[in-house]
């Protein structure tokens, strides 16, 4: 059985928090818009959705809203008849809007009901992160009229409340003049408010009287191509100010209009259900702009982990090859084996029995150094060499892959140097991983030779020499080699390889070799992952958990089925 509905206000505190648990971190092509939507959804659930719902017969908040210069304050000033909000004359003016209401409307403003995250500030101007409450008896219970800062203000955090203001509104008055409602940034905030369902009504302000007719008709064109046919239309014509305010034959219409709508409560709950109506109608196709956003996301990290991966497996693919090859035996490592084996005086020892390079090997046991340790530690440096060499290589084509990214651009900003190398503790880590599976691979021939008869032999030639022809036989494929390096590594292999049959057998050797080369392949894996994980660990603090997509579309969903059920 399924479970019931949630109810509205519930979900959509829901797809509030779904919203915020959905990063976008990733520079992506969507990512700033999507972030403003998300921002401006969760911002009117909180400041407008969840108040209303709260309370459908709260007084009308009406947002008075425009182009900078436009008249906004002295337009509220002359709706109520003094001078309650003070007009920007620098410009841009960083302020506290100013919200005025009846003194029987006081309760309903002064909490945090209605713009939560807005404090209250009374008797004076407030600063940045507050409303400025001021409490009229001349206006009617059931209005309030908001001040907000300029839609266009070249400050961004003006134009981000403003934003957000006018999604709180119930009822937004956009104020605009005769030479600037053709603008572009005004007409952006004018489809919001018809996507949104917004009540709106349109001030056209600063009107020459000859032009009146001519500009309001071409305004309303405009109005009904945007599908806003039925906002309201007032036009203020160009006349001296009285007192700083509008002249009262100008201003009286819209005055009329807005004590109507308070005095008629049919009227004032067509208004909110306009607008509540609206609100909700939208969510949907706003939420799944963000889970597109978020989809992108996720397509992005895909990519830079892709980037980063190729990279290092090609790395450890070069590595195997480099191994398997025999370009290993080269230089020192090459030398140190031929002193190790001395190759014809070895091939003579073999043909005439075991004993002079029994002498030679056992040396290993007397605690001083040994042609066996030469050759380690030539193989050691070797492995390393090559170790970095490829973790640098793919260090370098990662922040090159990601730099044909705009996502992974980003991510690299300011450390490019850094991450196109290998981290700082990586050579002392390859030296380390070298070091113990070198040791391992003595280990793995001490424990081939655990049976006394073995023992006896593999003792008479030393646990370092028979684990230094075992490495040898992991580097010994021989095609990196040429000439005479060929000969004389393969055919020293061959040698070593025969003088460990005799000890151990024809299949206990060739699983040594195998043995040794997949230890080897299962540390250089690590050693490459850590490195890898350098940049997958910054990809995953920006990206969004799996199912975040998902996750807002159902949060979308239930509200749906919350409104079916409270309808």
């Amino acid at each position: 059985m399924s479970a019931p509905p949630l109810r509205l206000p519930d979900a959509l505190a829901v797809v509030r928090d779904r919203l915020a648990a959905s990063p976008l971190g990733l520079a992506t092509p969507a990512r700033d818009a999507a972030a403003r939507a998300s921002r401006a959804v969760r911002d009117q659930i909180d400041d407008y959705l969840l108040p209303r719902l709260g309370d459908l017969d709260a007084p009308l908040l009406t947002v008075v809203g425009g182009s900078t210069g436009a008249g906004k304050s002295t337009l509220v000033n002359s709706l109520v008849g003094s001078p309650v909000t003070t007009a920007g004359v620098l410009r841009p003016t960083t302020r506290a809007p100013v919200l005025v209401c009846a003194r029987a409307d006081v309760a309903a403003f002064s909490g945090d009901r209605v713009l939560p995250g807005l404090a209250r500030v009374t008797g004076g101007a407030g600063g940045p992160g507050t409303v400025q409450l001021v409490v009229r008896d001349d206006l009617p219970a059931g209005l309030a009229l908001l001040d907000a800062p300029d839609v266009d203000s070249v400050v961004e955090s003006n134009r981000e409340l403003a934003g957000q203001l006018l999604a709180a509104a119930d009822l937004w008055i956009f104020v605009t003049t005769a030479a600037r409602y053709a603008d572009a940034v005004p007409w952006d905030l004018l489809r919001t408010a018809q996507e949104r369902g917004t009540a709106l009504a349109v001030v056209l302000d600063r009107v020459p009287p000859e032009a009146a007719a001519e500009v309001a008709a071409d305004l309303h064109g405009m109005l009904q191509r945007a599908g806003l046919a039925g906002a309201r239309l007032v036009v203020v014509e160009e006349r001296p100010l009285v007192d700083g305010r509008v002249p009262e034959d100008q201003v009286a219409p819209l005055r009329a209009w807005l004590h109507g709508l308070a005095a008629d409560q049919e009227a004032r709950a067509a208004v909110v259900r306009q607008t509540l109506t609206g609100a909700l109608d939208s969510l949907a196709q706003r939420v799944d702009g963000v889970a597109a956003a978020v989809e992108e996301q996720a397509a992005a990290v895909d990519a830079l982990r892709a980037a980063a991966a190729a990279a290092y497996t090609a790395a450890y693919e070069s590595i195997d090859a480099g191994v398997r090859s025999g370009t290993l035996l080269r230089g020192e490592v090459l030398a140190r084996w031929q002193e190790f084996v001395g190759t014809g005086e070895w091939m003579r020892a073999l043909q005439g029995g075991v004993s002079r390079l029994r002498d030679r090997v056992v040396s290993g046991l007397t605690g001083r150094p040994t042609p066996a340790d030469g050759l380690q530690d030539a193989l050691e440096s070797s492995v390393e060499r090559l170790l970095r060499a490829e973790a640098d290589r793919a260090a370098e084509r990662t922040v090159g892959a990601w730099r044909a990214l705009p996502a992974g651009a980003r991510l690299l900003t300011g450390e490019e140097r850094e991450l196109e190398q290998v981290s700082p503790d990586f050579p002392e880590a390859a030296a380390a991983q070298v070091r113990d599976w070198q040791g391992a691979v003595l280990d793995l021939v001490r424990d081939q030779g655990g049976d006394k008869r073995t023992r006896a032999r593999l003792l008479s030639w030393g646990i370092n020499g028979a684990g230094g022809i075992v490495m040898i036989a992991v580097f010994a494929q021989t095609g990196g080699l040429l000439g005479g390096e060929v000969a004389v590594a393969g055919g020293t292999t061959v040698v070593g390889q025969r003088v460990l049959e005799a000890v151990f057998g024809d299949a206990a050797v060739r699983s040594l070799a195998d043995r040794a080369r997949e230890d080897l392949q299962r540390r250089v894996d690590g050693l490459l992952r850590y490195e890898q994980a350098r940049f997958d660990d910054r990809v995953d603090d920006a990206a969004p958990a799996p199912g975040t997509a998902e996750a807002l579309r159902a949060a979308v969903r239930e509200l749906a089925a919350a409104r079916r059920a409270d309808s």
